[in-house]
């Protein structure tokens, strides 16, 4: 059993970080989407057909529901509100408005926030050694995203930051409290369950969300720019659900299963990582040379994150 529950302690991360990574792709199909909907129609889009591709799970638990307590009810809630609503529409408009390399980068402010919400309301233990690297990892997460660090203290607009950048943040601390609400959830409901009911939520959401912005009719939910690319319309919207949305999300919930919420945070930078490599590879949108040194010393301050937290957690399975 002891054998087991390492196995579990220690892949468990890097499933979260795989299911991030796949996030991470979304760029590839979201960026072009953009040309053709609203933000908030592609995200309410998204669920409709992530929902569809859950629905056989979904049906097959439908008799657990009842044995869900309120407190599950409520991380769940939290979770597709925050996570899979709010945070993913200001990340659509991130992209949209800011350049899509720094954008994805800034989402590494993302541990910071799931760190305290994890120490708050789950009492993780932290290794003495975790918030030198974890703070190492932030400040390098900053210089990836600012392109001309010196100009910080004059402008940040020239610093090369914008309203991409305002979204951004106000992204990752949606999707940062996400993580945090979402290991809360695995605590009172099983894998399949939750990742079917956090759609679900999601969804409800955006339906009242493009309801509230009077864009819940033909016109706006398939606009003259799809309609005269209908085919890639479709294309993008499938790839966005299914690579980049429902496939990962198994896998991450997996993962964070088997994952201590302040940790999963770190390695949910992996999302962030995959993610440049589209928009640098696929737009161009290419990094100075201090953000390609601020990437690799992130890659290495997350990976000593991960092996400090190991330590902890060997140490508490022992004392058990």
């Amino acid at each position: 059993m002891q054998k087991g529950k390492t196995t579990s302690a220690s892949y468990g991360p890097w499933l979260v970080g795989l299911g991030a990574a796949l996030w991470g792709t979304e760029s590839a199909w979201r960026i072009p989407l953009n040309e053709l909907f609203d933000a908030k129609v592609i995200v309410f889009w998204e669920h409709v057909l992530i929902l569809i591709i859950f629905l056989p799970i979904l049906i097959s638990r439908l008799h657990e529901i009842p044995n869900i307590q309120p407190r599950t009810w409520g991380y769940l809630l939290f979770s597709g509100f925050a996570g899979s609503a709010v945070g993913t529409i200001f990340f659509t408009l991130a992209l949209k408005y800011g350049n899509p390399t720094v954008v994805n980068v800034i989402l590494n402010i993302q541990p910071v926030i799931s760190t305290v919400g994890a120490f708050l309301l789950f009492q993780d233990r932290l290794a003495r050694s975790f918030f030198l690297y974890a703070g190492i990892a932030i400040i390098a997460g900053v210089f990836v995203s600012v392109q001309y660090p010196q100009l910080i203290g004059i402008s940040f607009e020239r610093a090369g930051l914008n309203i991409g950048t305002a979204y951004a943040l106000i992204c990752a601390f949606f999707w940062g409290l996400a993580t945090v609400a979402g290991r809360g959830v695995m605590i009172g409901m099983s894998l399949r369950l939750a990742s079917s009911l956090r759609i679900v939520v999601g969804l409800t959401c955006m339906m009242m969300i493009v309801l509230a912005y009077g864009k819940f009719h033909a016109a706006a939910l398939w606009p003259p720019a799809a309609q005269a690319h209908t085919a890639k319309a479709i294309l993008l919207l499938v790839l966005l659900a299914s690579v980049s949305g429902g496939i990962p999300l198994l896998i991450y919930f997996e993962g964070l299963h088997l994952t201590r919420a302040s940790t999963a945070g770190y390695f949910e930078m992996m999302q962030t990582l995959a993610a440049v490599c589209i928009t640098w590879g696929v737009f161009h949108a290419s990094l100075h040379f201090h953000q390609v040194i601020a990437a690799m010393v992130l890659i290495l301050a997350v990976a000593i994150v991960h092996r400090v937290q190991q330590h902890v957690e060997a140490r508490e399975r022992i004392n058990v």
